[in-house]
């Protein structure tokens, strides 16, 4: 029970020095006002950009700056069919994007890219 206990102290003491706040089962926040809608709730929509030729990690980082960070993950493979791995992005272009340029994208969206190395001409 006392591990429980720490345990809950440390993940609240945690949030807390991070700026972050427990959400509310009740409908209102700690000072009594309303709660925010979740994310579900208030969707943003962008449009995606064309990144084909664009270094992998530009393009990621065009995402997130897109976004705001609301779509801040995007996988990548290796347009050579060769399975590398991309362990350093900015070594890698972009040849393809599963999301058309133009298509608009939310925070559920699952955008990937297919890459070669800087060093070669995309298939």
């Amino acid at each position: 029970m006392r591990r429980s206990v720490l345990g809950l102290v440390t993940v609240v003491v945690g949030l807390t020095l991070a700026g972050c706040q427990i959400p509310q089962s009740s409908g209102s926040t700690a000072s009594g006002g309303p709660s925010l809608p979740s994310p579900s709730v208030v969707t943003k929509h962008w449009k995606m950009p064309n990144l084909v030729g664009t270094g992998l990690q530009k393009a990621q980082d065009d995402i997130q700056k897109l976004t705001g960070n609301g779509v801040f993950f995007t996988s990548s493979h290796d347009a050579t069919s060769k399975g590398r791995h991309q362990v350093i992005d900015s070594d890698w272009q972009v040849c393809t994007q599963n999301v058309p340029a133009g298509h608009t994208i939310t925070i559920t969206s699952k955008i990937d890219f297919g890459v070669v190395r800087t060093t070669e001409s995309c298939p």
